[in-house]
């Protein structure tokens, strides 16, 4: 018989299954319509019609071939359109950008391209569940800061500082961040170039969530003309337009790292999805009252979980980004993964344990407000009911 175990990359069995996934599973068992999720970190939202018939039209016409590695060029010019008219932000499309499968892919690549063994690559935590295991399999070694709640968790000038050695590589900058809600704002960025000033160590900022901020407008660390020579822009289509399934991202800096990125992406992938592509122009063109009306929709409801929280009795910072609260549930005696199994079996609420996105999140339940305000309702009345009886 094969000894699998043998066979088998130590760096992918060392990893640990998300924390997310667990949850996910259990509702799925329980097979329960009355139960809710605010677990999902998905837009509520099905992707806009215009978009939808930009993507239905390509098929019809038999648009169905590959495209360029990097992706359509109508749509690359596109985005570089968008990302000037946005943010204020200007790229060259014939070699600073290119199109991925998912911001997801673009991550990979930026890490496997940058990483070699050894390598140290900060991570502000808690961030998103990805981060940590790419780096590990690249033969990079993690370092995760741990962000604290009395500063909103954001990144301090200072922590960074402490945390860099003559082995770091890469900084990675999730902002607006899952699972917080966490924000940096140009004061903040302004602080961070001048400690980077005079090192080679790049950033990966992950800007999924770029336009789901709330009375403040994003500021990318490339917008900081010290870092933007410096950062690799991570965006994509999914919590924008509503448009997760159509997997589809793309990565923007300095085109000598690019170039690179790209071979990886020539040979593990080709090209992005054909008809995504044809959705995502028609997007990036007529997509811009799209992310108002959900925006103001999320904000909404942003507002209303954070005012409900605070009813029954749970500590939150206000969050200015993305569509996560992350509460405090110190004040109950429990740890991250008791209180969210026991609402979840015990009152059919679904939320993640603060703890699956790292140091710093034991403690913390986050909770997705992108569902529906008579769920947000429920969820915090079946809430208040289970800390009653705590």
């Amino acid at each position: 018989m094969i000894d699998y175990e043998s066979v088998m990359s130590s760096s992918v069995r060392s990893l640990q299954p998300s924390g997310i996934r667990k949850f996910f599973d259990i509702l799925e068992n329980m097979h329960d319509p009355s139960a809710i999720s605010l677990g999902i970190g998905e837009p509520d939202f099905v992707t806009p019609w215009h978009i939808r018939e930009a993507g239905i039209y390509s098929l019809e016409q038999g648009f169905t071939k590959y495209t360029g590695n990097a992706g359509m060029k109508k749509l690359r010019e596109e985005i570089c359109r968008y990302l000037m008219r946005r943010f204020a932000l200007r790229y060259d499309p014939a070699g600073q950008i290119f199109v991925t499968v998912g911001g997801s892919e673009a991550i990979d690549l930026c890490i496997r391209t940058l990483v070699e063994p050894g390598d140290e690559v900060i991570i502000p935590v808690p961030s998103f569940v990805c981060y940590g295991p790419l780096v590990t399999m690249s033969r990079g070694v993690p370092v995760y800061l741990e962000t604290k709640e009395e500063n909103e968790f954001r990144l301090t000038a200072d922590d960074l500082r402490a945390a860099i050695t003559p082995k770091t590589k890469l900084l990675i900058f999730p902002f607006p961040n899952n699972p917080t809600g966490a924000v940096m704002e140009r004061g903040d960025l302004e602080e961070i170039a001048e400690v980077l000033r005079g090192t080679d160590i790049m950033i990966l900022s992950d800007e999924i969530y770029s336009e789901l901020s709330y009375g403040i407008h994003h500021t990318s660390p490339a917008n900081i003309p010290e870092l933007y020579e410096r950062t690799l822009v991570v965006n994509g289509f999914s919590k924008a337009y509503a448009m997760t399934g159509w997997r589809l991202g793309y990565v923007c800096g300095p085109k000598p790292i690019l170039g690179q990125m790209l071979k990886i992406h020539q040979y593990g992938i080709m090209s992005a999805p054909t008809t995504s592509q044809y959705a995502a122009i028609e997007a990036m063109k007529a997509g811009d009252e799209d992310i108002e009306m959900m925006r103001e929709s999320y904000d909404k409801r942003r507002k209303l979980m954070l005012k409900r929280l605070s009813e029954i009795g749970l500590k939150c910072f206000e969050p200015k980004g993305a569509f996560y609260m992350f509460p405090s549930i110190k004040s109950t005696g429990l740890s991250s993964d008791e209180f969210s199994t026991r609402l979840l079996k015990e009152e059919k609420v679904a939320v993640i344990p603060g703890n699956a996105f790292g140091a710093g999140g034991e403690g913390f339940v986050r909770m997705c407000y992108a569902s529906s305000v008579a769920n947000i309702e429920t969820a915090l009345d079946r809430m208040g009911r289970f800390l009653e009886r705590l």
